[in-house]
Parts: structure tokens; sequence; C-alpha cells
């Protein structure tokens, strides 16, 4: 299997609800919707918005017990002043791997991380490019974070 993802899919209870977080709220275009599913085209990742029973229709499972995992998206800015334009859920701060980032809910609980990394470089059409820069790895380091940093 490719070391890629192509589609990252949020089941919803409300799907006009979280269209207007996302479409009025955040300010996305929709590529495609109907009743049941919106996509957004974000950079090389496609982001879906499927009603949460019909997700759970779709892979044949109860949907009570999925999508309640620990975890969080993250949105990284070109700049560290971007992060604070977004009502934040924890105010943004810097951060030891000499970042500064904060975060946000969307209407079903999904949490978004706001992220502004020195480090990484951003393209054009938004997609990141990894580099970890010596103060990053350091921090990963002594932080006790991660156990391992690869070199």
């Amino acid at each position: 299997m490719e070391q890629r993802i192509s589609v990252v899919t949020l089941g919803v209870d409300h799907l006009d609800r979280s269209r207007r977080f996302y479409v009025d709220g955040l300010g996305w275009k929709p590529g495609f919707e109907n009743e049941e599913i919106i996509f957004f085209q974000t950079g090389g990742i496609v982001f879906a918005l499927f009603l949460r029973d019909k997700l759970a229709e779709d892979f044949q499972g109860d949907s009570r017990g999925f999508g309640r995992a620990a975890m969080s998206f993250g949105h990284n800015v070109r700049e560290k002043s971007e992060v604070d334009r977004l009502k934040i859920l924890k105010s943004a701060e810097d951060k030891s791997w000499g970042g500064y980032s904060g975060y946000f809910a969307g209407p079903d609980g999904f949490l978004w991380e706001v992220a502004w990394n020195p480090g990484w470089r951003l393209a054009a059409d938004g997609s990141v490019t990894l580099r970890c820069s010596t103060k990053f790895r350091e921090s990963m380091r002594t932080s006790g974070l991660f156990s391992r940093v690869q070199r």
C-alpha cells in the first residue's frame, strides 16, 4: 500500500449544520454535494462530510460505535498571525518545537489544530512538505513527546 491518504471522511449528525460550518464559517467550496454527502478538494486530499448513519450503512456498522477516537486534524498556515484568526477552543501558544498553535472544534466535535510551523514548507496549493528543523528534532527528543525521532 502506498504511503498516502486520499480521502478523509467525517460521519456527521446534521449535514446542513456541518455544511454551514465549513462553507460559511471556514469559507470552503464544495466540489460535489447531495443530500447525504459533501466533498471538498483540500490540496491533494478530498475531505468529505457524510451523514453518520449513511456512513455506518456503507461499511455495515453501528453508527453509535464509531467516530469517537482520540484524534485531531491539522491545518498549517503560512504566517504565525493566521493562527489567531479563528475562534479557538484552546488558545494558541508558542510551542517547544518552535511553532505556534491552537485548537477549534467543528459542530460534531472533531478537533482541528491550527498551526504555524516555521520548519515546514507550504506550497501554493496548501500541501505541506515535512522538514524537521534541528530545533524541532531536539525539542521532540527532550520533551518526551516522542521516544525516538528519526535523524
